[in-house]
Order: structure tokens, then sequence, then C-alpha cells
């Protein structure tokens, strides 16, 4: 069975959310699976890189504003845009401590968060709204509150944003085909194309 595509994420940004999309729609037509892996933009891209976020970097800040829609609209799927941007800790947290015992549900509270956020305009900031949407998929609300609140689960949490610093994600969507790695939501038709020549 070919190995699994890893897809590296974070809830706040909504070129991760289109790249968690697109990569499961190119995923499907070659037969692969995507697993997913989180990563936290805070870390790899402002402390380990000293990069600033994109929303207070002069001159891309307002590119930011014009490209998210318009890649949007581009791949055909709805987003919301927010005026403030996501905390994404809480959701992060729950999405540890959901794949450890069940990668397939984590991977399904991954994408209600995301179709929540970006798709519906739910700010899905607070550990109260990620249990809430948890909820929805059959998660105990309560069992999650108390779960991200604990060293485990934090621990769990910079365990797997160590790991993607290793592997040298620095942002968000990437994805790793065989070990050949591909940044941003622009290189999607690239990956399909890696995926159906077998390297090019």
């Amino acid at each position: 069975m070919p190995a699994a595509i890893h897809f590296y994420f974070d809830f706040l940004s909504p070129y991760g959310y289109l790249g968690s999309i697109g990569i499961e729609t190119v995923a499907a037509r070659h037969g692969r699976a995507v697993e997913w892996r989180p990563m936290l933009l805070g870390i790899n891209a402002l402390k380990v890189m000293g990069i600033r976020p994109l929303n207070e970097t002069p001159l891309k800040a307002p590119y930011l504003k014009r490209d998210v829609p318009r890649t949007a609209r581009y791949m055909g799927i709805p987003i919301v845009t927010h005026d403030t941007m996501l905390a994404p800790l809480p959701a992060a947290r729950a999405f540890a401590w959901l794949a450890d015992d069940d990668a397939g549900l984590a991977k399904r509270f991954g994408q209600a968060i995301y179709r929540a956020h970006w798709a519906e305009g739910r700010n899905m900031s607070t550990p109260d709204a990620v249990a809430g949407e948890a909820a929805t998929l059959g998660i105990d609300a309560d069992a999650l509150l108390a779960a991200i609140e604990t060293d485990g689960v934090k621990n769990r949490l910079k365990e797997r944003v160590q790991d993607s610093i290793e592997a040298g994600v620095f942002g968000t969507p990437t994805f790793v085909v065989d070990g050949e790695m591909f940044w941003g939501t622009d290189r999607l038709d690239m990956v399909d194309r890696w995926l159906e020549t077998g390297g090019f």
C-alpha cells in the first residue's frame, strides 16, 4: 500500500484550510491516504525562523487580504475572512489528544474546526467553541475540555510541533509525498503531477 501523504497544518491559517481540502482531493485521485500532522506557525515561523505574522508584515498584509479570497474562489472553496486571528492552541491540543487514540476521528475533528471557522464564520478560538464543535462528532465535550488543560496533552502537542520542525516544516499547508516536501496551496497541482508520474 502506498505511503500516506503527510499534511502539516495550523488551524489559524486560511491557506491551511484551503490546503486541507485540496490535498484530500488530490490524494483520493491517486489512492493515497492523508495523515494530518499539527504544527504551529507561532513556533515554526515566528520563533524558529524569526518571521513576523503575515497580517503584521508591511506590503504582504494587504496582499494577503486579496489573495486568500481569490485563492478560495480559484479552488471553488467557500471562505469567510476574520478581522482577528484564530487562537489555535485549544483546537491543536484537542487534535493531539484525539490523534493518540483515533487518527481518523482526529482528522474529522480537524476538518470540522476548519469548516466551522473558515467556511461558516464561527470563531473557533476558545476551548468552549472547540468542545462544542467536537460534540457534534460524538466527542465528550467535558472530557475534551479537561484533557486540553493537562500537561500530558500540552506536552504531546509540543512533541508534534518539534517533530514538524525536525522534518523541516516552516509553513502551512506543507505536504510531504514519499519524502518530497511541497509548501503552499499553489503546489497542489505539482503534488498531483508528482503522484501521477511517480516523481518528475
